[in-house]
């Protein structure tokens, strides 16, 4: 196993494999060919960014069974899901914005995000691991009262894309197991999520195969798959989330419910 981080380091931005409290810079590109670089710098002493900088984030709703089963959903035939737009992006220790264009119930949705690693369209089930690169942490933020406020169209993509709600990192995981791993989200040091990725209707390599149907996937790529039970608001004024996913990472931002004048 290893994990890939991008970074920013005087003022010049870069990738490479963390070794304990140290980046191993790498060149080349993360997904073809990286090889190291010769040198080593001070995890602390580094920005981090997003780990990739995907074309599409791919978000899924309705994947597990338990939440399905309280909310009365029926079982999906077929993943369904939406896009969040690139702006959304947002890396891991940077604060989360509440748009001053809104005022209403923001939630966290932490969830597993599956990275693609080459390009891929029509594959099998049997082939998704040869183009999973890795997996990370994702925290799907919604401006959820947006969501069903036109009773014809509900409108996924705009309360899920305002700026910095698509948070991921801060790393990708390569060689994990996805069916071992389980999604915990921490709100200011209680624990509100916690579901395994056993529960999905759709497991990681199931989605890449059917979702590749539809569209082609490429590199850095990501699909987040869905969260579970516990996904909810955050009311207080600072307030601290944590995205932890054992044998891949810990996601962690800041997000203040108070717009600063």
């Amino acid at each position: 196993m290893a994990q890939w981080i991008r970074f920013e380091h005087g003022g010049k931005p870069g990738f490479g494999a963390l070794d304990g409290d140290f980046i191993v810079v790498h060149a080349g590109d993360m997904f073809a060919g990286a090889r190291p670089a010769g040198g080593k710098i001070n995890l602390a002493d580094a920005k981090i960014l997003t780990p990739c900088e995907p074309s599409k984030m791919i978000c899924l709703w309705n994947n597990f069974h338990q939440l399905a089963a309280k909310n009365d959903f029926p079982r999906p035939e077929e993943p369904l899901y939406f896009l969040k737009a690139p702006n959304a992006y947002w890396p891991a220790n940077q604060p989360i914005k509440r748009p001053p264009t809104y005022d209403g119930k923001i939630i966290y949705e932490g969830e597993l995000g599956v990275v693609i690693g080459k390009t891929c369209f029509n594959i099998t089930e049997a082939q998704a691991g040869d183009y999973i690169f890795g997996y990370t942490c994702v925290n799907d933020v919604t401006a959820i009262d947006l969501l069903k406020k036109n009773p014809s169209f509900e409108q996924w993509t705009r309360a899920k894309s305002f700026d910095t709600f698509g948070v991921f990192g801060p790393g990708i995981t390569t060689g994990a197991d996805p069916m071992t791993l389980s999604i915990k989200t921490i709100l200011n040091g209680k624990e509100r999520q916690n579901y395994p990725v056993t529960d999905m209707f759709f497991p990681p390599h199931k989605l890449v195969a059917a979702i590749s149907r539809d569209m082609t996937l490429m590199p850095g790529d990501i699909i987040a798959c869905g969260t579970s039970l516990g996904a909810g608001v955050m009311r207080e004024a600072n307030n601290v989330v944590e995205i932890v996913i054992d044998g891949v990472g810990r996601l962690t931002n800041s997000f203040d419910q108070v717009v600063a004048p």
